[in-house]
């Protein structure tokens, strides 16, 4: 059962009603205590996150792709079809047909473009020699801009490969960060670019793995069950600090 309201106390931020912050440019950035703040109250309310999803870092990888444009319930049937399958593992996804992937994929849809990009991500692991624990030391900023070379791998898709996979200490934007922000008090981040976004998120926290996954993922579940694209306002534990609320 999800709470619907949750106390705070020692923090004065969390309870006043909002203030202009001058939130129409990514110049205006707050006193890094207000996300640390939204992080508390959520975690509270919410509860451990346990994300990414998977038995493997392969798994998660996969996941990381399938999830483009999709919900995570056909992700689930399709990546429990590539185990019955018995080719969700590197070697085997190169090994089959195209054909073959993308039968394994078809509830996840798009089956056509994401078939490709699971066979370019594996050739690319599969040229590294699968050793994930050097792409876990690895520079994370390099291995970004080899990641975004993959045909079909964009930014949201490779930070999610590099901080849920392989523990670097990357945030990860998506549209529900754009949406709860944007309608919490930061407007320019409804049509920020993703870089300006995650820059904003860099310094409001420093560099921490932990942290960065468990905020996305507190984000994501928050956004899908309150802050959807029809707020539920009414039962929104962040509602008092909420510009969109209070306009």
């Amino acid at each position: 059962m999800i709470p619907e309201t949750v106390q705070t106390s020692g923090s004065s931020t969390m309870t006043e009603k909002p203030r202009n912050s001058g939130g129409d440019t990514p110049q205006a950035l707050p006193n890094r205590g207000f996300c640390e703040e939204l992080y508390d109250l959520m975690a509270s309310a919410y509860g451990p996150q346990n994300w990414w999803p998977g038995d493997s870092v392969f798994e998660i990888m996969v996941g990381a792709i399938l999830t483009q444009n999709t919900q995570w319930t056909n992700v689930e049937k399709a990546i429990q079809r590539l185990k019955e399958m018995e080719i969700l593992e590197p070697r085997k996804i190169a090994s089959v047909s195209l054909e073959t992937v993308k039968t394994a994929i078809k509830d996840a849809g798009c089956y056509n473009q994401k078939a490709a990009r699971l066979k370019n991500i594996t050739a690319f692991l599969l040229e590294k020699n699968l050793d994930f624990f050097r792409l876990r030391k690895a520079d994370p900023v390099l291995l970004r801009d080899e990641l975004l070379q993959i045909n079909g791998i964009g930014k949201e898709t490779a930070d999610s490969i590099l901080l849920y996979a392989l523990g670097h200490p990357v945030f990860v934007v998506d549209a529900y960060t754009k949406r709860l922000f944007s309608r919490l008090r930061y407007r320019w981040m409804a049509t920020g670019s993703y870089d300006e976004i995650q820059e904003f998120f860099y310094h409001q926290f420093a560099k921490d793995t932990a942290r960065y996954n468990e905020f996305h993922a507190l984000i994501v579940f928050h956004s899908k069950y309150y802050c959807r694209s029809r707020p539920g306002c009414a039962h929104c534990i962040l509602k008092e600090i909420c510009h969109h609320h209070h306009s």
